[in-house]
């Protein structure tokens, strides 16, 4: 008997070795899937190390070895890239349904509270009523058309600034102009009155909207390797997060309740001055869906705060930058200018001023606009998304919570749509009704779906008044008499991608201009 029981505990080891190989190298019922190519990664860390300073860039080198759909590896998280229309096609309108969902991001859920906003919100009822809210209250076309009086107002006085600093023979800062110019729209529309540099809350504003972007263009440890997520206590990610998220609120909270004693004032007898001139700014539509629960939808406070932050975070920063592309682009193309320069100023007829009725016939403004946000998306990778269920894409098998990113800008340059694809040739949609709201994959700066940005209108008006008004009204060259190909396009970091340093140059006023302000 103690013979056969230690013949039992010597044959032991032995016994679960062997199942242990014939589990592992026998055949199984389960079949093999089929994963997109994959680059080799590193333990722990797995693809990160790959992404670099400018991961639109580096996907696309990554892309061109592995395919226009790969499989990555960020940590612990299985990151789809889709660098082709192809690929984007199959995410965003064949299985757009599928894809519509967004990954974690503690990031997004603090400052967005909870993810409350439409941006950042998971699937479900809940983002399909505040995206509702979005597209029928705040962004319709009727609405975006009630602020023409704001767009037209801040245009004046962005000319009426290049025009003080050309008169002294200044050097005009065009990147702080526009960034002003898409911060003081924004905050009359969304906010009914101005936060400038000139008062105390306004530049607190003005750095809270900037911390924001900073947060989000930091790595985030925790939303990749989990196990690690203590890196962002001892970096001070966390305490950061905090203070910004606090002193946010604090801010909104503000302006909500100087929102609510306008309308006691008003329904006392008193009105306010944009009240009297029946504008709605977006917290007044947000607080009267409130009162009046018109979506059949408790719209809580938390959710006005965070769709306003959305405003901004959308709205402001990537207007900015897409217009200083566009004017960086056409001082680096000279016969560019002339040509939009001869349109606008043509179209105008002697007019000081272009209005938003003459841009409608403006063809070749929109063209370069199109071409500038081909070559210079503002966001360059668009918002992840991450898949609800298992799924093929191009034949490959996807499996549940896989997150998804686009790259717009890989896309936006692929030369087999796009012909001499480096190049910056406004031309190229003289003769094409390609746009980009979304229905063209190949020409996607807004996203597409159900995800895509619905701010398109609104950031569109803005950018095609400023840029009609500054050309029109304006000459402008390098300063210190460099050529028009030394203007320097170099990249800064970032979520939304700026030019690394300010966009600078001498105006001095057009021909017509000046006959016209003499």
């Amino acid at each position: 008997m103690v013979f056969l029981l230690h013949i039992l505990l010597y044959s032991l080891p032995l016994l679960f070795f062997s199942i242990f190989f014939l589990f592992k190298w026998l055949p199984t019922s389960k079949p093999q899937r089929n994963l997109p190519p994959s680059p080799p990664k590193l333990p722990i860390i797995g693809n990160l190390h790959q992404l670099g300073s400018f991961p639109h860039r580096s996907l696309q080198s990554l892309a061109q070895q592995y395919g226009p759909l790969m499989l990555l590896h960020l940590g612990s998280k299985r990151v789809l890239i889709a660098s082709s229309a192809d690929a984007a096609r199959e995410v965003m309108k064949t299985h757009d349904l599928i894809f519509s969902n967004r990954p974690k991001s503690s990031v997004g859920s603090r400052i967005f509270y909870d993810k409350k906003d439409v941006a950042f919100s998971p699937y479900g009822e809940y983002w399909r009523q505040l995206k509702s809210i979005s597209m029928l209250n705040l962004l319709s076309n009727r609405r975006v058309q009630s602020y023409r009086r704001v767009r037209e107002e801040e245009t004046t006085l962005l000319t009426e600034k290049i025009k003080q600093a050309s008169s002294s023979s200044s050097v005009v800062n065009l990147s702080e102009m526009f960034a002003s110019l898409s911060n003081n729209v924004v905050s009359r529309v969304a906010l009914g009155r101005k936060y400038g540099e000139s008062s105390k809350s306004g530049r607190k504003f003005k750095e809270l909207l900037k911390d924001v972007g900073e947060l989000f263009s930091a790595f985030n440890v925790g939303d990749y390797i989990p196990w690690l997520v203590w890196l962002n206590q001892i970096r001070g990610l966390n305490a950061k997060v905090e203070k910004i998220a606090k002193e946010l609120d604090e801010f909104l909270e503000g302006v909500i309740e100087d929102h609510m004693d306008s309308k006691k004032k008003e329904s006392n007898g008193g009105g306010s001055i944009d009240q009297a001139k029946n504008q709605q700014d977006f917290v007044d539509v947000l607080l009267e869906i409130q009162r009046e629960n018109m979506q059949e939808f408790f719209l809580q406070r938390d959710s006005i705060k965070a769709l306003i932050v959305d405003m901004f975070a959308a709205g402001t920063d990537t207007t900015s930058t897409a217009l200083e592309w566009t004017m960086t682009e056409l001082l680096r193309h000279p016969k560019a200018m002339k040509e939009l320069q001869n349109e606008v100023q043509g179209i105008a007829r002697g007019k000081p001023e272009i209005t938003e009725d003459d841009i409608e016939k403006m063809q070749y403004l929109k063209a370069v606009i199109k071409e500038s946000m081909r070559l210079h998306p503002p966001v360059p990778l668009l918002l992840p998304r991450e898949s609800t269920q298992d799924v093929k894409v191009m034949g490959y098998d996807i499996a549940t919570g896989t997150q998804v990113i686009i790259n717009a800008w890989a896309i936006a340059r692929d030369s087999s749509l796009w012909e001499e694809a480096e190049d910056f040739r406004p031309q190229r949609f003289l003769k094409t009704s390609t746009d980009f709201k979304g229905h063209d994959i190949e020409l996607i700066p807004f996203g597409a779906g159900r995800r895509g940005c619905p701010g398109i209108q609104f950031a569109r008006t803005v950018n095609e008044l400023a840029l009609a008004n500054v050309v029109h009204q304006f000459d402008f060259t390098a300063p210190g008499g460099a050529r028009e190909e030394d203007f320097d396009i170099t990249e800064a970091p970032g979520i939304t991608i700026h030019k690394k340093y300010p966009l600078l140059a001498f105006a001095t006023p057009c021909s017509l201009a000046s006959v016209l302000a003499s």
